[in-house]
C-alpha cells in the first residue's frame, strides 16, 4: 500500500532567495521541504529524518556539497539517499547537454544547472522518487 504520507526532500543552499525559492516550488508540489543554508546542518538533518531526496547546492561555506554527499555515502542510513546536485558553475555547453538528457546522472546522482527550471526540476524529482 502507498504511503499517504508527502515525500520528504532536503533542501540545501547557502543563498536564502534560492533556499525559499526551492522550498516553495516544493510545497506547492506537495512535497514536505527541509530547509537547511549549511552541510553541517544537512548531514545532521539526513542522518534524523533520512528525507526521501536531497536537493544539494555544490558550494557551500565550511563543508560543500560533495563533501556532504561523501560523508553521507559512508553511512548505512543515509547512503541510499538519492540527491541532486544545483551548481551555477557548468559552461553554456555543459549546461545544454545537462538539460536534454532531464538532469546529468553522475553515479547515482544527479546535477542540474542553477537557476533550474521549476518544471525540470520537478521532472526530475517525479522521475527518481518514482524509481
Amino acid at each position: 500500500m502507498a504511503s499517504l504520507l508527502p515525500k520528504k526532500i532536503l533542501v540545501v543552499d547557502d543563498e536564502q532567495d534560492t533556499l525559499a525559492a526551492l522550498s516553495n516550488i516544493l510545497k506547492r508540489a506537495q512535497y514536505a521541504a527541509l530547509s537547511v543554508n549549511n552541510g553541517e546542518e544537512a548531514i545532521e538533518l539526513a542522518r534524523q529524518k533520512h528525507p526521501d531526496l536531497i536537493l544539494l547546492d555544490i558550494m557551500l561555506p565550511g563543508i560543500d556539497g560533495g563533501s556532504v554527499a561523501e560523508t553521507l555515502a559512508q553511512e548505512p542510513s543515509t547512503a541510499d539517499i538519492p540527491i541532486i546536485f544545483l551548481t551555477g558553475i557548468l559552461s553554456k555547453e555543459e549546461e545544454l547537454t545537462e538539460k536534454q538528457a532531464g538532469g546529468r546522472k553522475t553515479g547515482k546522482h544527479y546535477l542540474l544547472a542553477k537557476p533550474v527550471a521549476k518544471e525540470d526540476l520537478l521532472a526530475l524529482i517525479q522521475k527518481i522518487l518514482s524509481a
